[in-house]
């Protein structure tokens, strides 16, 4: 099962991503994650395996996401989208480490239409198709609502609503792309986690 998670900020996308990842037994590739991980210097990475004896892949890749969260830290500050080429750089890495074996969530990404058409190339590349992208549908109010209760520290009122435009500017067209290919779930997100879980996986044809 591989699917993605979209939805604007506030939409439950985390808590839905966590519990399907525990329903299915399998990872969740959380971009917002690996970029606080990038970000904060990458000392632990716990998003990543490692082999002890690969250590010079270690250090590649542990380079790769310093480089990566110190590009990165500005947008994010500001509440801006993080460039395409980062970030599809980023799910690359995630996706080639062993603990990804052609089942996972991925949340927080793509983000827009170029990057889902991005993310199909890099699954071809790998041999993986996505089975569906699940769309959260939340008022724009509850959005709002939502992030502010959060008290994470780039959760504040001038940043979430510059994310809910931003949401609505380059989110939309990959609903757009997604459902000309017939692989797009819309739930309503404004509802219990444990209803939006269970609309999920009917959907999904899951008992």
């Amino acid at each position: 099962m591989r699917l993605v998670i979209l939805g604007g900020s506030g939409s439950g996308k985390s808590t839905q991503a966590q519990r399907l990842c525990r329903y299915f037994d399998i990872p969740l590739i959380s971009t917002g994650e690996i970029l606080r991980e990038a970000i904060s210097g990458g000392k632990s990475l716990p998003n990543f395996q490692w082999s002890p004896t690969d250590s010079r892949t270690y250090v590649s890749v542990y380079n790769s996401l310093n480089e990566l969260g110190h590009h990165a830290r500005p947008y994010v500050e500001k509440g801006e989208l993080v460039p395409d080429e980062m970030i599809i750089e980023l799910i690359g890495i995630r996706l080639r480490q062993p603990d990804i074996n052609c089942a996972w969530v991925l949340e927080g990404y793509p983000r827009t239409a170029f990057q889902a058409e991005e993310l199909d190339f890099l699954l071809d590349n790998l041999g993986q198709k996505l089975d569906w992208a699940i769309y959260l549908q939340v008022p724009e109010a509850v959005m709002v609502s939502r992030s502010l209760g959060r008290s994470l520290p780039d959760d504040q009122p001038e940043i979430v609503q510059r994310r809910i435009e931003l949401f609505y500017d380059r989110t939309i067209p990959i609903l757009e792309y997604y459902d000309r290919r017939r692989r797009l779930l819309t739930i309503n997100g404004d509802q219990s986690p444990e209803m939006v879980q269970q609309n999920i996986l009917t959907l999904l044809s899951v008992p």
